[in-house]
Order: structure tokens, then sequence, then C-alpha cells
């Protein structure tokens, strides 16, 4: 039987992605201090590692392709391909951004004036291009860990550091002076991997439902009667991906309208529906958009 090799995200992203693919239509069960969840797909073969390093494995060929972060194909100057940008985070449900940091009383203002200095950063590979292609001599060296403490105490005079509500920055006291990049999550995969028909192919459905469940998320079904009297004032305010569905009632003058919409919407939307006619509202969630 054909077997997909999947690697999937330890850390922060895991249980995210974990979410992300029940709404995509799999079920994974991980195990405690176990790298290899189950998961109710016998075609697929899922294994945990750590972002930073999930691209190796993929051009390596031990795995055939997986979830990390763009950000970490760029530092392993991966060749991976490329299938699916999947926007989603453990918080804000948008891209990650790598910023350079300093202390907040440091008189450096701009990254020109970095020159000379020592930065810590996880992303050194990164941080090299960047600054070599601004052509400012800098000294780049790798933090394993709490890496904005390294200004605070003095280790570095600068970081480069990955954030998504900016709080962990500025609870260290620290100030921005530069966005070096944005990063989002991918779905990559093995060139050979690629390359194989069925590999492919399983590949890129993985890649349509999980889009697909990105694409829902937030998003609402309504469902309501109308009676044909109100039937276009109801539908004049009603928004949809397309076109509202309409469908007569058995025997009766009323109608079944059913639309998309996006969920902050419907606190506004449900009381000017009821005022135009509409009734027995019906809210339900979405698990994907195709």
């Amino acid at each position: 039987m054909n077997v997909l090799k999947l690697g999937l995200p330890k850390g922060s992203l895991e249980n995210a992605t974990i979410e992300l693919f029940e709404k995509g239509g799999w079920v994974i069960k991980p195990a405690a201090r176990n790298y290899f969840p189950k998961i109710d797909d016998s075609e697929l073969d899922c294994s945990i590692c750590r972002p930073q390093e999930m691209s190796r494995y993929i051009e390596s060929g031990m795995l055939d392709a997986g979830i990390t972060g763009k950000d970490w194909t760029l530092e392993n100057q991966s060749d991976a391909i490329v299938v699916a940008e999947l926007v989603y985070s453990k918080v804000s449900k948008k891209p990650t951004r790598w910023v350079i940091a300093v202390a907040g009383d440091s008189p450096i203002k701009t990254i020109e004036d970095l020159k000379g200095k020592k930065i810590a950063t996880e992303l050194v590979n990164v941080t090299k291009r960047f600054f070599k292609d601004k052509n400012i001599d800098v000294d780049i060296e790798f933090s394993w860990g709490a890496t904005e403490a390294k200004v605070v105490s003095g280790l570095a005079d600068a970081v480069v550091e990955v954030t998504e509500t900016e709080s962990t920055i500025r609870a260290h006291g620290l100030r921005i002076i530069h966005e070096l990049m944005e990063s989002n999550t991918q779905l990559i995969a093995n060139k050979e991997a690629w390359k194989d028909p069925w590999k492919r192919h399983k590949i890129e459905n993985i890649a349509i439902l999980l889009q697909a469940a990105l694409k829902a998320d937030r998003i609402v079904g309504l469902k309501m009667n109308v009676e044909d009297k109100d039937l276009d004032k109801v539908v004049a305010i009603l928004p949809s991906l397309n076109a509202p569905t309409i469908a007569n009632l058995y025997q009766s003058d009323w109608f079944s309208v059913e639309t998309v919409v996006s969920q902050d919407m419907v606190r506004d939307l449900v009381p000017r529906l009821l005022e135009k006619g509409a009734q027995g509202i019906i809210e339900y969630p979405l698990n994907k958009v195709i």
C-alpha cells in the first residue's frame, strides 16, 4: 500500500496544526513523549519534529512532506517544493514577523547604527544575508533561546526575534527598530516525492483541504425562512460568496434562503434580517470552504 511520510511541527504550532488537520478531515492523536502520533488515514505516516529541522528531513527524503515555517526553509536554504501557504499561528491567524529589537533606552535608532555591534538570534543565516546585502558589518551569534533576555543582560546589543503580538518584546523593555521579514506556515514537499504521481496527488489533496479549512475560519452559514412578499428585501441585505441559495418550501409561498457570511457580521445582520421579515434563522459553523 502507498504511504506518504508526513512531518508535523513540534512546539508552539503543534496544537494549531492538529486542530487544522481535524477541520480538514483528519483526526491526529498525539501521545506523551511519542514523536509518531496516530492518524485516521492508513495512507499517512506522521512524525513530529522541530520546524527548524523539518526542511532538512524533507530534503534528505526521510519525510515526503511536512508543515514548517517559511523562515526555516529560508534559514536552511532549502530547495523543497513549496506546495501551499498556510497562514495560521498559535495566536493571531496572521503571518509572524522577525524583527530587530534593542533595549528601550539604547542609543541605537536604525540598522546602520548596529555597525560593529553584536546581534543574537536563532535565525543566523537569514540575518547574515540581510546585513550583508545592506553592507553593514555586524557580529551575529546563535542564540539557544531566551533571546530577548540577551539584550537585557548585556550579552548582545540587539536581537533578531520572532513575534506575533510584540507582547514578549515589550515585556523585556525592548524597542523594535526594523522588521526583517514576515513568515507564515508552509506545506513543503520533497522533490522526488513530488515527481511520484501518487504522492503528489496525496500532497495536493492535503493542501486543498487544509486551505479550505483555513478559508472557513470565522465564516458561518445562515439559513432562514422568508415569505414571498419579503424575499427581495431580505436578499438585498444578504452578503454571500457568490449569491444566496433560494428554494421554495413545499406547497407554500415561503422560501428557504441560505448564505455564507463572516462570523463578525452576524450580530448586526440577524436583527436587520428579522426587521425585513426573515424567520426561523439558523446559524451553523463551517469546517471547510472550497
